[in-house]
């Protein structure tokens, strides 16, 4: 939900460019160097960036001969992402300078004596992360991680690619449309992603949920439509200026969409929402009383400063900071927040944050935060408070957050959603906490965002069964169309 999520578009903005998704946006690559010395790095490449929370994602250079130079590509295995050109490189004596557009980025190093690795540092918008690439030996390090969940073609259903329009906005939205097989209509729902540019599956650090969400309900006989974010993979539009309120209307686009499908029964089509999903789903059906159900995953009843707030200080202890360290993380977080609240425009952001962090965070580094801080989005999100929604939605509600979440208390946020639901007197609904499960739904051991790539778990078989057994119970909402 909160943008822990851009993390990966700060380092690799993969999923933003369409990738991951199926879409082809990468040119044809031709050689992108005829420097002498290009011959000493041509090979495979491997390096680690560590960004925040401890995460680890591997990152390869393909470095090969070509007609006048060398050609190159790079991987981000464990976002499952392979092939982004590598635009231009330049050699010079020991200094490389790999660079692509695609990815936005660029990684700046030196060839050390023996020629087997080159230490640098990966730089991509604000952020500059260190970066040591190592010649690759064994190729089995190249490999992605397994997941086990992950279903494999010929489906036992149908699957369609499909696109419609939210013409509120002027975006064309292009999706995935799983129907079960057998005689419908069908029960249905919308998947509502998390924050940050996702694709239809909702690929992190190497899992596709969505992916296997709609797998697993499907074949549970409930038809599915997940779809890229506005901006990401097929969907057209800007998702950079986007709130939470814009993309509900995206989301409701889906919604009417599915109204309209013969194989789908009008009457029993809901929303589920993962992270930010979570509070775009109640929003929608707050005001729109033909959405027949809805299901929240790792959604927040808090206004958006505190949900930013208690994650920082259970990211910090989840990776192994004490308690004293990790609130004063959570209080340096508050800090900001109100800083940002306190801005009127970016420009008095900026002067704000100087003044409190008088040098200590170099020019270029300070504007990609104030353009991050002071964005529409994150404007939006520290503002907005889920719990008047709630108390508007009459329909029936499932709200699941695991215990282990690290970016979204259940302990914090479950009793909110309850409270909220029951005052504004909805009938039917339950609130959850599942045991040992993180912001994914996956079995953890801390919760840490670092955890996430290294499970190979995608979602819980518990969270699958609860989720699709509470949608199968329901009947008919009277009032519904």
């Amino acid at each position: 939900m909160p943008r822990w999520k851009r993390m990966r578009a700060t380092v690799l903005a993969i999923v933003a460019c369409g990738i991951a998704s199926g879409q082809d946006a990468r040119p044809q690559q031709q050689p992108v160097s005829t420097e002498a010395g290009t011959e000493a790095i041509v090979g495979d490449w491997l390096g680690a960036l560590t960004i925040g929370g401890g995460i680890k994602l591997r990152v390869v250079f393909h470095i090969t001969r070509a007609a006048g130079g060398i050609s190159a590509t790079m991987d981000s295995p464990d976002q499952g992402v392979s092939g982004l050109p590598v635009s231009s490189a330049q050699i010079t004596g020991k200094a490389v300078k790999l660079e692509s557009a695609v990815a936005h980025g660029k990684f700046e190093g030196k060839i050390s004596e023996d020629g087997n690795s080159m230490d640098g540092t990966w730089k991509q918008g604000p952020g500059s992360f260190p970066l040591l690439l190592k010649r690759v030996t064994d190729s089995s390090t190249l490999k992605p991680p397994a997941r086990p969940q992950e279903p494999r073609k010929p489906y036992p259903y149908r699957e369609e690619d499909v696109g419609y329009e939210n013409k509120a906005a002027g975006n064309t939205l292009a999706g995935t449309l799983t129907i079960p097989t057998g005689k419908g209509p069908f029960p249905a729902v919308v998947l509502i992603p998390g924050s940050g540019p996702h694709d239809r599956d909702e690929t992190i650090m190497g899992h596709k949920p969505f992916l296997v969400l709609a797998d697993y309900l499907t074949r549970k006989g409930i038809a599915v439509l997940r779809y890229d974010d506005r901006g990401v993979g097929k969907s057209t539009g800007n998702l950079a200026g986007a709130t939470s309120a814009d993309l509900a209307g995206d989301a409701e686009a889906a919604f009417a969409y599915l109204k309209g499908r013969p194989e789908v029964d009008a009457r029993r089509i809901g929303l589920i929402g993962h992270s930010e999903g979570g509070i775009i789903a109640p929003m929608i059906a707050a005001r729109n009383h033909d959405v027949n159900f809805v299901v929240t995953l790792a959604g927040s009843g808090v206004p958006g400063d505190k949900v930013l707030v208690s994650q920082a200080q259970l990211v910090a202890e989840a990776g192994g900071m004490n308690q004293e360290l990790a609130a004063k993380a959570g209080a340096r977080q508050r800090e900001i927040l109100g800083l940002v609240k306190q801005s009127p425009d970016n420009t008095a952001l900026k002067k704000a944050l100087e003044e409190k962090f008088g040098g200590q965070v170099p020019d270029e580094q300070l504007d990609g935060l104030v353009a991050q801080l002071g964005s529409p989005w994150y404007r939006y999100f520290i503002n907005y408070d889920p719990a008047p929604a709630l108390r508007k939605v009459s329909c029936p509600v499932l709200a699941l957050n695991g215990d282990k979440d690290t970016q979204v208390s259940s302990r914090e946020n479950l009793p909110v959603i309850h409270a909220a639901l029951e005052a504004g007197g909805n009938k039917n609904f339950e609130t959850d906490e599942l045991v040992g499960l993180n912001h994914l739904f996956q079995t953890a051991k801390t919760g840490a965002p670092k955890e996430y790539g290294e499970i190979e778990e995608t979602i819980s078989a518990a969270a699958l069964e609860k989720i699709s057994g509470w949608i199968l119970k329901l009947g008919v909402r009277a009032g519904a169309d």
